[in-house]
């Protein structure tokens, strides 16, 4: 599509209201994160904000016991332009062998001035005495971007 497309003008102006004031000149949107938080009944909510600063490790850590049920919730802005197929993926390693992978899509979202938060689906931890252990995990989010 064309930056000129008049269908694309107005239908823009319709999801951010005047697509000029509120783009800045700017097209490409960006995703700013400000916190990652984890959610248990066994221990409530746990929130870490991002990024995380240079006086602690890039790596948060936290201890779940085996079989509980948890949630991720994100925290972040969108600036600029819509950004839509905002998709996730979570993969966990233990001894450095892959164990777990779970993906998904967070949605479309347009700029605006309140964080957007996002709770993941629930998830349980693995229980049982091989499953015992350190794990690591790695969360990815991937934004398809259509100005």
């Amino acid at each position: 599509m064309s930056f000129d497309d008049d269908s694309l003008r107005r239908w823009k102006e319709k999801l951010l209201g005047c697509v000029e004031g509120d783009l800045n000149g700017q097209m490409e949107p960006e995703v700013k994160f400000h916190s990652i938080g984890i959610i248990s009944s066994d221990f409530g909510e746990i929130n870490t904000p991002l990024p995380v600063d240079g006086n602690r490790s890039s790596q948060v850590h936290f201890t779940l016991k085996e079989g509980s049920r948890y949630q991720l919730k994100l925290t972040f802005n969108v600036l600029h332009n819509i950004v839509s197929g905002l998709n996730y993926s979570n993969i966990v390693w233990k001894g450095g062998l892959q164990v777990d992978q779970s993906k998904g899509m967070l949605g479309t979202f347009a700029p605006q001035r309140e964080p957007y938060v996002h709770t993941l689906e629930e998830e349980t931890t693995p229980s049982g005495a091989l499953a015992r252990g350190i794990y690591s995990a790695k969360l990815k989010v991937h934004p398809t971007i259509h100005a």
